[in-house]
């Protein structure tokens, strides 16, 4: 009953001081304010229309990958250049589709690709998470830093600048129910970030059981977006169970965030500051969102306190800042605000469904009449609960024993922008935050132009990005690779002697 008190409150506080943010007539903040109908815009914004919600399938459905086998992991090396009109033989690559039984759920089975390094089986093993959240890490194989992307006739093209070339590389699609991942029970539907990160504990050692070799090289995660709360929470999972030493031992070195969603109540309170700042809204306008900002802060406050129903809350509270900038910004493209969004379309994504559901692609990947849920609004809903959550809780512990933190952030995106990305990790407490804090800012250059803003010190770095939105390695292709491949190395501030300048070794 007192948390219903809590729920109404707060609720009833945001009206008061903001009696726009529900209106239901007002297409744009409704969209933004109820979960379910921005969903459902999340996806049509990229042009995206799967058929299911969520990847609940019948129970006696299978993809043929996993038929007969018995296995826990099941992997299978494809073509995929072959498929869309290419050529490549199948010997000279070493791409891979999978699939995973998640062991702690009632039917859950998790999809990847894994596409073996162009350069070397010795670089680091490096995964990405998509955010969304229940989004499909296919987007980042196909649009980001996948090995290739999709040409206007459905083909294939190698990608130039593929973090491939760098690391060998994993794409999981998680939470369960998202892309080519499926179960036939919908209790197996994550809702926090306890069941997400033990989910991809679980695989990452089915994975390397089945790799030994990879093993044994050096481990990065990476992902943008909402796994601004994977990331670290998988991070932290990793990091425990080697220092319990449960199963393989993984050689975590480093985590990174593109643009992400880690510390609700400093990103949120910055939302007016950026929008401000950019030219987004004027000051009037900004004194008046800005009085949500208390409201907001109280909520998830009580979100870290008193459980969901606050958590849920926080959310309808807090998101009446974003939803509120918006209404007033228009057409404009949240993910890149040098864009603007046509009707409902901001980019198209669409040639990466048609080409997963060709028949002769599902073959060769092992999914038979799997659906692929490019993004499900069922995912997106179940973890509300989890949205505001601080996620930077943990990440100190991670640095104190040397695992290495990159943030970066394309500086024109609005919805998880840098400005926001930039407070919480000055404002986070670890014992080298007073030297991070005093640290100069530098330029980043890659082939002689500056490329970003770097702050580093130690374990920590953060790197705005210059000309880029939300997507960094779709913006920014050639910088997104010398930044991992540098960062990985050691190498991410260095000045080659007598030039002055960060060069990239590309």
């Amino acid at each position: 009953m007192e948390k219903m008190k809590i729920f109404f409150g707060l609720v009833l506080s945001l009206l008061f001081v903001s009696p726009s943010a529900f209106l239901l007539n007002d297409r744009r903040l409704g969209a933004s304010t109820f979960p379910s109908l921005q969903a459902e815009k999340l996806i049509r914004q990229l042009n995206l229309f799967p058929k299911e919600d969520v990847n609940l399938v019948d129970g006696r459905q299978s993809a043929p990958l996993l038929a007969g086998t018995g296995k826990r992991i099941v992997e299978k090396r494809i073509n995929l250049l072959r498929e869309s009109g290419g050529g490549v033989s199948v010997e000279d690559l070493g791409h891979h589709a999978g699939y995973y039984k998640l062991p702690h759920s009632h039917d859950a089975k998790m999809f990847y690709f894994f596409f073996e390094s162009r350069n070397s089986k010795k670089d680091p093993v490096v995964i990405w998470l998509t955010g969304g959240p229940g989004c499909s890490s296919e987007l980042a194989v196909f649009y980001e830093n996948g090995p290739f992307s999709i040409a206007d006739n459905m083909s294939l093209v190698w990608n130039e600048h593929g973090w491939d070339k760098a690391s060998n590389l994993l794409y999981v699609d998680q939470p369960t129910g998202t892309g080519f991942s499926y179960t036939s029970d919908k209790r197996d539907i994550r809702h926090n970030e306890n069941g997400v990160s033990n989910d991809l504990y679980d695989f990452l050692q089915a994975f390397f059981e089945e790799h030994p070799k990879l093993a044994e090289n050096d481990f990065y995660i990476t992902g943008e977006s909402y796994a601004g709360h994977y990331i670290p929470a998988f991070a932290a999972r990793v990091h425990n169970g080697n220092k319990a030493k449960e199963g393989i031992h993984i050689n975590l070195k480093g985590f990174a965030i593109g643009n992400g969603l880690t510390d609700p109540g400093v990103q949120y309170k910055a939302y007016p500051d950026y929008a401000l700042d950019m030219g987004i809204i004027n000051k009037s306008q900004y004194n008046r969102i800005s009085k949500i900002i208390p409201v907001c802060e109280l909520a998830i406050k009580l979100c870290g306190t008193d459980g969901t129903l606050s958590c849920l809350a926080s959310y309808f509270v807090c998101n009446s800042v974003f939803s509120s900038i918006i209404a007033i910004a228009g057409d404009i493209n949240y993910y890149d605000i040098r864009k603007k969004c046509v009707g409902s379309l901001c980019y198209d994504f669409s040639n990466m469904e048609k080409f997963l559901n060709d028949k002769s692609v599902r073959e060769a990947i092992g999914v038979g009449d799997i659906e692929f849920v490019s993004c499900s609004p069922t995912v997106y809903q179940a973890m509300l609960v989890d949205w505001m959550r601080n996620l930077e809780v943990g990440i100190p512990g991670l640095l104190e024993d040397g695992v290495k933190l990159l943030v970066y952030a394309g500086e024109y995106d609005l919805i998880c922008n840098w400005l926001g990305n930039s407070r919480w990790v000055h404002a986070m407490e670890w014992s080298g935050q007073k030297d991070f804090v005093a640290s100069p800012e530098i330029p980043f250059e890659v082939d002689g132009s500056e490329a970003g803003v770097l702050k580093t010190n130690g374990p920590l770095s953060f790197l705005k990005v210059h000309d880029s939105g939300h997507m960094v390695p779709m913006d920014q292709p050639k910088a997104a690779l010398a930044m991992l491949r540098r960062w990985m190395e050691g190498s991410l501030s260095e000045v080659p002697a007598g030039s002055g300048k960060l060069v990239a070794e590309m």
